[in-house]
């Protein structure tokens, strides 16, 4: 096929492969299962930070979580990069500059120095994962107020992350003493420290019925039960 016919046919498909939102080519295809239109990753779950309607058609996806209603579709996926020539390599060039940018300020190591400069990558070729942190609140600590809902609950990691660097997260977003202790779970269960993101993914997220996008931790002050 020449290369005009296959920036014809790009075009032809342009209102299937594009984003409602971004207006851009659709990156991680996500579709809503309640009326099947389907957009960016990001920009869906940005957009249902403020809202539970659908942006397209208005229609009310979910009462309280609409993220329980959205569907990664990989095989769109493989099409709109089969479709667009080099639409691969550059959201991948993209994403490793967005790491190199941002991964140090979130270890606290700020413009200088740090570890970017001692030859740690923080798992950036690792496969990502996007997790919500919630707080559990009235978790029997009702004259705590040091642990709140962070501004943002929607962060992308290293599927290697381990819980004790999300405690880690959470205290420096939290800003709370070295001392603090916090639990973090998954369908009510404690997570251990070195569980990784992966593997509490496979053995207590999907193992349990739970195919939505994207994982739910939810963090509490730490119980003592005696």
């Amino acid at each position: 096929m020449s290369a005009a016919a296959r920036r014809h046919l790009v075009r032809d498909f342009n209102h299937f492969i594009t984003c409602y939102l971004c207006r851009g080519y659709l990156i991680k295809p996500t579709t809503v299962t309640e009326c099947l239109h389907t957009f960016c990753k990001s920009c869906i779950v940005q957009h249902f930070e403020e809202s539970n309607d659908c942006p397209k058609c208005g229609i009310q996806v979910h009462e309280t979580n609409p993220l329980e209603m959205l569907r990664l579709d990989n095989t769109l996926e493989e099409i709109i990069f089969k479709l667009v020539p080099g639409l691969r390599e550059k959201e991948e060039q993209q994403e490793l500059e967005f790491w190199k940018k941002n991964q140090p300020l979130e270890n606290g190591q700020g413009d200088g120095g740090g570890a970017e400069e001692q030859g740690q990558d923080y798992h950036r070729s690792d496969p990502q994962i996007a997790i919500c942190l919630d707080c559990l609140h009235n978790a029997g600590q009702s004259q705590d107020t040091s642990v709140t809902d962070l501004m943002k609950r929607f962060i992308r990691c290293s599927s290697r992350v381990t819980v004790g660097t999300i405690k880690k997260f959470l205290s420096l977003k939290l800003k709370l003493p070295s001392s603090y202790e916090l639990d973090v779970l998954c369908n009510g269960e404690i997570m251990g420290r070195d569980h990784t993101l992966e593997f509490i993914y496979m053995t207590r997220w999907r193992l349990h019925g739970e195919n939505t996008y994207p994982m739910v931790l939810e963090y509490r002050p730490r119980i003592d039960f005696g």
